[in-house]
């Protein structure tokens, strides 16, 4: 049996821990079988770059960041360059000699790897994703190295802060889903915490940081890339390449609370990419194992078309059809937004 392996998207810690776990499971449990990378995500199964893995390949990744096939973020085999090239992917699929294939990414990936399935590709996803958002899984891994990082940079602006006495924001990732932001602001001591699903209106954002000065002599903020204020839209920053990205929200903040609150230093932070690298966490790198043993489990009973997921501590198999296009976030009731709200760090 011949089984291929990649990782697509923004990469984030625990990608090289799956690729181990999936890759030693498959060699212990299926006699004879082929593990193939498939470097650079979808556009090396367009292009035909594929590598073998064994044990000695993989056996020391479980803290190693980043991936060692190479990721893309934009080579989308039914839309590449402007043509439709999944005819070229599934004959590359062919040609190796592929009997299974494990896409490992988000939502964007998974969602590839759903019309591949729909082609006949048998096909078993594994999520990733620092942004927590894939539908139907409780937890990605990833998202605690994240939530590490973030908190760990809350606590050392706290210092700064006080020093100072001045507004620090940190602007964390996330895209539509406020995950990041609320685990890492709670984490981090945060005292205003803001997310997609629960915009501040800036004049009750601008009293409540007046009385956590008055206070304490210091704020801090923690604002999710796509959070907004609930009498403004998203913020966005075009790129040199013509792509526009969310981001930009931190630093609209200072201007917006400078000019309420001349008299008060307000800085901003943006965590950007320490969020996706270094060293996948304890908790991240054993949840990356057991995604990994799961998938190779999957492929050896010949459950295909489903994704691996995270439901009540409990690895499950989910239809990728189920996860497609789909965007997990914060649910109004969820238990760390009542935490939040109790804390006075989002609004009720």
């Amino acid at each position: 049996m011949r089984v291929g392996v990649l990782t697509g998207g923004g990469d984030c810690p625990g990608l090289n821990a799956v690729i181990r776990a999936l890759t030693l499971a498959l060699l212990q449990r299926v006699p004879g079988v082929q593990v193939l990378g498939i470097e650079r995500g979808f556009l090396g199964l367009i292009e035909g770059h594929l590598r073998a893995l064994d044990a000695a390949t993989v056996r020391g990744l479980v803290d190693e960041g980043g991936t060692i096939l190479g990721t893309h973020n934009r080579a989308n085999p039914f839309d590449y360059q402007g043509r439709d090239a999944s005819a070229e992917a599934m004959a590359v699929a062919r040609r190796e000699g592929l009997e299974a294939l494990v896409a490992i990414g988000g939502d964007g990936t998974l969602t590839l790897a759903a019309r591949f399935a729909a082609l006949g590709l048998p096909v078993v996803g594994v999520p990733k994703t620092i942004d927590n958002d894939i539908e139907g899984n409780e937890r990605s891994f990833g998202f605690d190295s994240a939530v590490a990082v973030v908190a760990d940079a809350l606590t050392r602006l706290r210092t700064t802060a006080a020093s100072h006495r001045r507004v620090m924001v940190v602007e964390t990732m996330g895209r539509d889903a406020g995950w990041i932001a609320l685990e890492g602001g709670l984490a981090g001591g945060a005292d205003a915490i803001l997310i997609p699903e629960r915009p501040w209106r800036l004049e009750a954002l601008a009293a409540h940081l007046h009385q956590r000065m008055d206070a304490q002599g210091h704020a801090l903020v923690c604002v999710a890339e796509g959070a907004r204020l609930d009498d403004g839209d998203q913020h966005w920053q075009a790129l040199p390449d013509g792509v526009a990205r969310l981001g930009g929200v931190g630093q609209a903040l200072v201007q917006a609370l400078g000019a309420r609150w001349p008299e008060v230093e307000v800085r901003a932070t943006v965590l950007g990419h320490l969020q996706r690298g270094g060293s996948p966490t304890a908790f991240d790198r054993v949840l990356s194992t057991r995604f990994g043993v799961a998938a190779a489990e999957a492929v050896e009973r010949g459950e295909f078309g489903h994704t691996v997921a995270l439901q009540g501590d409990r690895c499950v198999l989910v239809p990728l059809s189920t996860v497609a296009g789909q965007n997990r976030r914060v649910p109004p009731n969820h238990e760390l937004v009542r935490c939040a709200q109790a804390l006075g760090a989002l609004p009720g």
